[in-house]
This record gives structure tokens, C-alpha cells and sequence, in this order.
């Protein structure tokens, strides 16, 4: 597949101040969500769970558990950088 863009050919994502934002607009929305937790009544299973923020702290957490694993398996899983490809045959052994 070949890229058909002409170089000035520039796309909404390309300006960092779209992506300055888009950050900033994520992060209005985590800390309304954050603060949103405070005002809500909470029937949790276990005492731990009325900690505030306690759910945004542990899939915090997770995610972050979460690649840092994945990190350590791509020492083990990486192929070489031509693994997939089919290997060259010698017209000579034919």
C-alpha cells in the first residue's frame, strides 16, 4: 500500500496543538469523573471499595501492571525482523 498523501497534505492530528487538546480535554473529563465519586452513594461488597477514586486508582494500576508485562514477555516473544519473511532458495539446488 502506498501512501498517496502529498507532503503538504496535512492531517487535523498532525498540529500538536489539536493533540494538546485532546489531552487536555481527557483530563477535564478524568478529574469530573474523579470528582463525580465524591457525591454518590456507594453500596461496595468490600470496605476497601469506598475509598474515593479507589476504581480509577485500580484500573490505573492495572493498565499500567498490564504493560509493563507485556514489556517483559517481548523479551521472550520477538522474532527477528525478517521472520516472516520466505526465505531466498538457490536456483542452483533445483
Amino acid at each position: 500500500m502506498t501512501d498517496d498523501r502529498r507532503p503538504d497534505d496535512r492531517r487535523w492530528l498532525d498540529d500538536p496543538r489539536h493533540v494538546t487538546l485532546i489531552v487536555r480535554i481527557l483530563t477535564a473529563l478524568c478529574a469530573l469523573a474523579l470528582l463525580a465519586d465524591l457525591f454518590y452513594s456507594k453500596h461496595p461488597y468490600f470496605s476497601i471499595e469506598e475509598w474515593p477514586a479507589f476504581y480509577a486508582l485500580y484500573g490505573f494500576t492495572g493498565s499500567v501492571a498490564l504493560v509493563l508485562t507485556a514489556k517483559w514477555l517481548r523479551r521472550f516473544l520477538k522474532r527477528d525482523e525478517d521472520y516472516y519473511e520466505p526465505q531466498e532458495r538457490n536456483r542452483d539446488d533445483d
